[in-house]
């Protein structure tokens, strides 16, 4: 089914059992997996990665440099899976299309007065369509936390829904900024809104601000998914955001998205990391599993 925006009640969000996040997080943590499923799991993995550079030092060079690393990360292992995205700046949105041009990697872009947010809707607009009409298949917008802190959940969902309008075509990607939500109840109302406002993923954070992703916050934000897609048969993707560069703690995610949502949700159409480094762990990883012996980092590039 396709995603629409939907009416929501600004209460109804649950309670969020703190304990019993916690404990499906230690569960899941402790688990070991085998090497058959391990070598199954990295791959699948480097497939949901969104390969990123979002520093005010950004070149073109930049751009195409990390792109070109989104080509040929995989040349000596020639049957691995690419990245599934590249994401950057409007402004280089076109470069990177350009540099990506035939291949089945898309290119996302970051929109909305990226990372704070702190600018007029007209503005956000603008800059969303700034990247879509150069071609971005992938808009990760950021929240206004502060008009969310304020209680005014209506400003919030209106701008979502907004934002979704101008995307057209092109998949929407709600960043909540979890780090400065402060708790789960909050993150889970935040999830709530966005998902009912037309999100088609909701994302935990910018990669900006610290903490980062996490496992729990991730969990509770899977719950709101389940739950959505329980009442309507809709789904909604999930990409958590900053902190996650190895490849144990990428594997303990796929594991809490398979246990909470399902094996529907494994793919890059419904699972993203956003994690640069992490493309790196996970090839040297797979580089282990195949021969046994660990590549030196430096056989890979930094970005």
């Amino acid at each position: 089914m396709s995603k629409k925006v939907t009416k929501f009640n600004f209460n109804s969000s649950p309670t969020i059992d703190q304990v019993g996040i916690n404990d499906r997080i230690a569960r899941i943590t402790a688990r070991s997996i085998k090497k058959e499923t391990k070598m199954q799991g990295l791959k699948m993995a480097l497939n949901m990665v969104d390969l990123t550079t979002l520093e005010g030092a950004d070149t073109d060079k930049k751009v195409i440099q990390l792109c070109n690393k989104a080509l040929h990360l995989h040349d000596s292992f020639p049957n691995l899976p690419t990245v599934a995205a590249v994401c950057v700046y409007p402004n280089f949105v076109k470069v990177a299309k350009k540099a990506l041009e035939g291949t089945k990697i898309n290119v996302a872009s970051v929109a909305t007065a990226f990372p704070s947010g702190q600018s007029s809707l007209k503005i956000k607009l603008l800059d969303t369509k700034i990247a879509v009409n150069a071609g971005a298949e992938e808009i990760d917008m950021v929240i206004s936390r502060g008009k969310f802190h304020e209680g005014n959940y209506s400003f919030v969902y209106d701008e979502i829904a907004a934002i979704k309008e101008a995307c057209g075509n092109s998949r929407l990607k709600v960043i909540l900024e979890t780090g400065e939500l402060g708790t789960f109840d909050a993150v889970r109302k935040a999830s709530d809104i966005a998902i009912a406002a037309g999100a088609d993923f909701i994302k935990t954070s910018t990669g900006k601000i610290s903490p980062a992703a996490t496992l729990p916050v991730t969990l509770v934000m899977l719950e709101a998914i389940k739950d959505y897609y329980y009442k309507t048969g809709i789904q909604v993707g999930m990409k958590p955001a900053g902190g996650i560069s190895n490849s144990k703690l990428a594997l303990q995610y796929l594991m809490l998205v398979k246990e909470t949502l399902g094996k529907d949700w494994l793919t890059n159409k419904w699972f993203r990391f956003g994690a640069s480094s992490l493309a790196n762990d996970l090839l040297m990883q797979i580089v282990k599993q195949d021969t046994g012996i660990y590549q030196s980092k430096d056989y890979f590039s930094k970005d």
